[in-house]
């Protein structure tokens, strides 16, 4: 962790900080070198149009996080998501910027769209778009915290609301972490987030206007 970054205290034990405030070290360790985090670099819905992770290597995909993240410029007025620390080590991410920022949220994916009028070009509106937890660090209530530090975060710069995509995940259902990087309806539920829209059998749109 960074000397003298400024944490937001979640519990006991974890707390969460801008990823600008993060040091990339920090945020490498969190993402990891295997699986589908260290593949993904939370860019999936950061493609620009006509972009491919077919033609968009990891290298590439890891430059432009650490760029958007701002990850050791504590300066930085701009970040794109929070890093927890779990007893003072690295232990998850989560992607929150306004929605504007994600490409992909506005012309490939339907499911902040379906049976809603929503000014797609409103940048008041925030997201959170990716949850991930290292492994070592599972249920322990990291994902929770983040999720209530979005929220707080959000709000502060501004955001006059804040909504996410999170799987409905059912007793006995196998689910893979590739599904449930968005999130579940009980960590955003937990968070103060409640349901506006069902747009799949699988996914709900969960939102909080502040």
């Amino acid at each position: 962790m960074m000397a003298g970054t400024t944490l937001m205290r979640t519990d006991a034990a974890i707390s969460v900080a801008p990823a600008n405030e993060a040091s990339c070290d920090d945020l490498k360790t969190v993402f990891g070198t295997r699986g589908d985090a260290s593949k993904c670099q939370c860019q999936r819905y950061k493609l620009r149009p006509r972009e491919s992770f077919a033609s968009f290597p990891v290298e590439a995909r890891t430059d432009r996080l650490r760029r958007q993240t701002s990850c050791g410029d504590r300066e930085s007025r701009t970040t794109s998501g929070l890093v927890a620390y779990l007893d003072g080590e690295p232990a998850g991410w989560c992607a929150v910027e306004p929605r504007t920022a994600y490409a992909g949220l506005l012309r490939v994916y339907r499911v902040p769209w379906v049976g809603r009028t929503e000014d797609r070009t409103d940048d008041s509106v925030w997201a959170v778009t990716c949850f991930f937890t290292r492994a070592g660090f599972r249920k322990r209530g990291v994902s929770r915290a983040l999720a209530r530090a979005a929220v707080d975060f959000a709000r502060a710069r501004g955001a006059r609301a804040i909504e996410g995509y999170p799987m409905i995940t059912q007793p006995g259902q196998e689910i893979t972490w590739g599904e449930l990087h968005v999130g579940s309806c009980s960590i955003f539920a937990a968070a103060g987030f409640e349901e506006v829209s069902w747009p799949t059998p699988r996914r709900v749109v969960m939102r909080i206007d502040f």
